[in-house]
C-alpha cells in the first residue's frame, strides 16, 4: 500500500519556444502550481499539484505522457524540486492505495508504512499516537495540506483530522529530522495529508456519499461535494475556481469496556488559480467524545475525554515578475496565515467533576503567519523566508496561575480557566539547491527563537545529496538537526497518575540517513538506514517499583539506529501484456508489497528508571505485507498482514485484515474485516484492542 517516490523521465518535445522564462507554463495552457511541503509546525505552506494533462499544440507546446502522482509529487526542500531532482525520497500513499486498503481511518492507512508506528487507544483510531523511526508521538509534525496540526498541549490529539478517507488525494511521509525544512519541531519526521478541492477527471462537479455499519453497534457516513469552473477572460487567461465541502459522522460501542465513541467532522477547501497568483483556503472542525478506558493510567479504567478542534488557513503563491525576461520571472512569493483552536475536556473518572477528582479543561490556541520566497537563477534554486507562531493555552491546570480578575469561564461548565501559558516562536531560514546532471546537493539552515526557552536564536543546519546514474537507480544521503520543546502537558501535569516538570530541558537531535532505490517496470525497491543521536530526551517514567505516578524526566542520551527494506510488485505488469487503460471495465491489478523495518536503541542515563511509558517502548521489528487481486469481473479483494514486536515487555503479535469489494460504474459495495483471527493484542499499556471487527457499506459517486 505504500508507494515510494521514484523518478521516471518522460521525453518532452517542444514544437516551438519563444525564449520566455514562463514558456513552460504557457505551453501547458493552464497555471502550473508547484506543490512543496515547505513549512510545517512553525510555518504554513500549501500542497499543490502539477498538471499532467497533455498540452494542446500552440505557440509554445510540448507533448508528454501522463505521469502518476508519485512520479511528480515533490516535498522535502524549501525550494520546489521535481521528484527527479529531489535529494530526498518521500513515501507517497496514493488515493488508489487508500481505497484498496482495509482501512477505517487515516491511522489505519499509516500502519502500512514500515517506518511509522501507530499506537491506538480504542477502535477507529479514536485516540492515536503516531511516531516515526523509534521516536515518540510528540516528535513528529503532522500537517493537512501543509498546515501544522500539532498541539503544544499534547501530541495525543494530533490525529484529530477534520477529513475522511474520501477527501484525501494522497499522504506523504518523510522520515528523519528536518528542522531547516519543516521547522524546529520536525524532530523525527513529518506526515502531510493532501486533499484537493477539484472534482475527479476534470468534471465540473462531483458528489460522493458513503454509508457503513457493522460490529459493536458501529455506524457511520460521509458525504462530499466538489465543483470547479473555468473563466475565459482572454485567449491567454483562464482562471479556475474550485471548492469542496465534506462532512461525516461515526459512532460505536467500541468493542471493549468503556470504549464507546462519537466522532463528527466537517471540512471546506477552496482554490483560485490564475496566471500570476494562486490562492488557497481551508477550514474544518472535528469533535470527538469517547470512553478512555485506561488510556493514560491502568489504575483508572473509567476515564473520559471530549475534544474539539477548529482549523483555518489561507495562502497565496504570487509570481510578481512572471512576464519579465530573465531569471527574475521565476520568483515566487508565498504569504500565508493559519490558526487552530483545540478544546479538551478530560475526566479521570467518568462522570466525576471537579479538580480534586481529576477533571480538567484546556483551550489551546495556535496562530501564525509566514512570508517565503524562492527563485531559480544561474547558480541554482534559492529559498528564503521568515515565520512567526504564537501558542497560547487557557487551562484549569496547565500554566501559571492567573489573577482572579483574569479568569475566564469554561463554556457549559461552572469551572473557570485560571491558568495561563504562552510562548512565541520566530524562525528565519535560507536554503540553496544545486543540480548538475544527475547530482543534486541541497543545504540550508534554520535560525529559531522561542520565548518558552529564552530569547536566543539557535541554528539548525542540514544537508542532502543524491545521485541518479540512470532512470532506474538513485542513491541519497542526508544529515539534519532538530529540537523539540516540552509540551504544556510535559511541563504542568499534576494529577493522581502523572507529574510534570517545569524545569524540563528541550530535546535535541541530529539524524544521518542514507538509502538506495531501484525501479523498473512492475517492480520497485527501497533500502535505507538511519542513525539518530538524541540528547536530553523526554519521557514519562516510574523511577522505582513503588512509584504511584509517572514523572516527566529528561532521561539522558537516546540513540536510535535502524534500517528498512520495502518492495512492491505489480504482477499484472510483470507477467501480463500492457493493460488497456481505456477498458470500460478494468480489473484491479495484482499488487504485492512486502516491507521490513528494524530499530535498535541505545540508552545512556544517570537516572534510575524502572518503567518507561513512551520513549523506550519502540518497535524493534515490523513486517508489513499486502496483496490486492481481482476475483472475477468487478469483484476484487485486498489483504494486509502486519507483524510487530515492541520492546519494554510487550508480546509480539500479528494482525490480518481483509476487504472484498464489488465495483459498479457509480457505486462500490464492500465488506471489510479488521483482525480476522480475533487476535488479542495491546498497542499501548493495558489498553486491550478490539477483536474481530466487520464492517459493510457502500460508496456512491455522482
Amino acid at each position: 500500500m505504500k508507494t515510494t517516490t521514484f523518478n521516471q523521465r518522460n521525453a518532452i518535445v517542444f514544437k516551438h519556444f519563444n525564449r520566455k522564462g514562463y514558456s513552460l507554463f504557457v505551453a501547458l495552457g493552464k497555471v502550473v502550481v508547484i506543490g512543496v511541503l515547505a513549512i510545517p509546525t512553525l510555518t504554513y505552506a500549501r500542497a499543490g499539484g502539477i498538471a499532467t494533462k497533455p498540452a494542446t499544440e500552440g505557440a509554445d507546446t510540448l507533448s508528454f505522457g501522463e505521469q502518476r502522482l508519485d512520479e511528480v509529487q515533490v516535498m522535502g526542500s524549501r525550494a520546489p524540486l521535481t521528484a527527479m531532482q529531489s535529494a530526498k525520497i518521500v513515501e507517497v500513499i496514493s488515493r488508489d492505495d487508500i481505497h484498496r486498503a482495509e482501512a477505517q481511518t487515516i491511522n489505519d492507512v499509516l500502519k502500512l508504512a514500515t517506518g511509522v508506528d501507530v499506537r491506538q487507544r480504542g477502535g477507529f483510531g479514536v485516540q492515536t499516537d503516531i511516531s516515526i523511526n523509534g521516536g515518540t508521538f510528540d516528535q513528529i509534525t503532522i500537517l493537512l495540506n501543509g498546515m501544522p496540526l500539532n498541539s503544544p498541549q499534547t501530541g495525543h490529539n494530533a490525529a484529530d483530522f477534520p477529513v475522511s478517507l474520501n477527501d484525501i488525494d494522497h499522504i506523504e511521509v518523510l522520515e528523519g529530522a528536518a528542522a531547516r525544512v519543516f521547522g524546529a519541531s520536525a524532530f523525527s519526521g513529518a506526515i502531510n495529508i493532501v486533499t484537493t478541492p477539484k472534482p475527479a477527471a476534470s468534471r465540473p462537479w462531483e458528489g460522493k456519499m458513503s454509508l457503513e455499519g457493522g460490529s459493536f453497534g458501529t455506524f457511520g457516513g460521509n458525504a462530499r461535494v466538489a465543483f470547479q469552473k473555468h473563466f475565459q477572460l482572454s485567449t491567454t487567461a483562464s482562471p479556475r475556481l474550485a471548492s469542496a465541502l465534506s462532512a461525516g459522522y461515526t459512532q460505536s460501542d467500541g468493542g471493549t469496556q468503556n470504549a464507546d465513541f462519537r466522532h463528527r467532522h466537517a471540512f471546506y477547501q477552496g482554490n483560485y488559480a490564475a496566471n500570476v497568483v494562486s490562492i488557497n483556503w481551508q477550514a474544518g472542525i472535528t469533535s470527538k467524545d469517547y470512553g478512555a478506558n485506561t488510556f493514560y493510567s491502568a489504575r483508572f479504567p473509567n476515564q473520559y475525554e471530549w475534544t474539539r478542534r477548529y482549523i483555518a488557513s489561507a495562502d497565496a503563491s504570487i509570481r510578481p515578475f512572471l512576464h519579465k525576461d530573465g531569471w527574475l520571472s521565476s520568483l515566487m512569493v508565498i504569504p500565508s496565515v493559519y490558526a487552530h483552536r483545540d478544546i479538551d475536556h478530560y475526566q479521570l473518572i467518568k462522570g466525576s467533576t471537579g479538580a480534586a477528582k481529576g477533571e480538567n479543561y484546556h483551550r489551546m490556541d495556535v496562530y501564525g503567519a509566514s512570508l517565503n520566497a524562492h527563485v531559480d537563477w544561474p547558480l541554482g534554486k534559492t529559498a528564503v523566508g521568515a515565520d512567526i507562531r504564537k501558542e497560547h493555552i487557557l487551562s484549569t491546570a496547565y500554566g501559571d496561575l492567573m489573577q482572579k480578575s483574569d479568569w475566564k469561564a469554561v463554556s457549559h461548565s461552572d469551572r473557570v480557566y485560571d491558568h495561563l501559558g504562552n510562548r512565541t516562536n520566530t524562525s528565519l531560514f535560507a536554503e540553496h539547491n544545486v543540480i548538475i546532471g544527475g547530482l543534486t546537493v541541497s543545504a540550508g539552515v534554520l535560525a529559531n527563537r522561542n520565548t518558552g526557552l529564552d530569547n536566543d536564536f539557535r541554528f539548525y543546519p542540514g544537508a542532502d545529496i543524491s545521485f541518479r546514474p540512470n532512470d532506474h537507480w538513485k542513491v541519497y544521503a542526508s544529515w539534519n538537526k532538530a529540537l523539540r520543546l516540552p509540551t504544556f502537558t510535559d511541563l504542568f501535569t499534576n494529577n493522581s497518575a502523572q507529574q510534570g516538570d517545569r524545569n524540563l530541558k528541550p530535546e535535541r537531535n541530529s539524524t544521518f540517513k542514507t538509502g538506495l532505490r531501484f525501479r523498473n517496470r512492475g517492480f520497485s525497491a527501497l533500502a535505507s538506514a538511519f542513525y539518530s543521536r538524541g540528547r536530553d530526551m523526554i519521557d514519562w517514567v516510574y523511577e522505582t517499583p513503588e512509584a504511584k505516578k509517572y514523572h516527566a524526566l529528561n532521561i539522558g542520551k537516546l540513540n536510535n539506529m535502524g534500517f528498512s527494506i520495502n518492495t512492491k510488485f505489480n504482477l499484472s505488469e510483470l507477467f501480463a501484456p500492457q493493460v488497456d487503460t481505456k477498458d470500460s471495465n478494468p480489473q484491479e491489478p495484482w499488487l504485492f508489497t512486502l516491507g521490513y523495518a528494524y530499530i535498535h536503541q541505545k540508552h545512556d542515563t544517570d537516572r534510575t528508571i524502572y518503567r518507561s511509558l513512551y520513549a523506550l517502548e519502540y518497535l524493534r521489528h515490523k513486517v508489513v505485507a499486502t496483496l490486492t487481486h481481482p476475483i472475477v469481473n468487478r469483484l476484487s479483494a485486498s489483504w494486509s498482514l502486519r507483524w510487530q514486536q515492541r520492546m519494554n515487555g510487550y508480546h509480539p503479535y500479528f494482525k490480518l485484515d481483509g476487504k472484498v469489494q464489488y465495483a459498479l460504474p457509480h457505486c462500490v459495495l464492500y465488506v471489510k474485516a479488521d483482525n480476522l483471527t480475533c487476535h488479542r493484542y495491546y498497542d499501548l499499556g493495558a489498553v486491550r484492542q478490539p477483536g474481530l471487527w466487520v464492517m459493510a457499506g457502500a460508496t456512491v459517486t455522482l
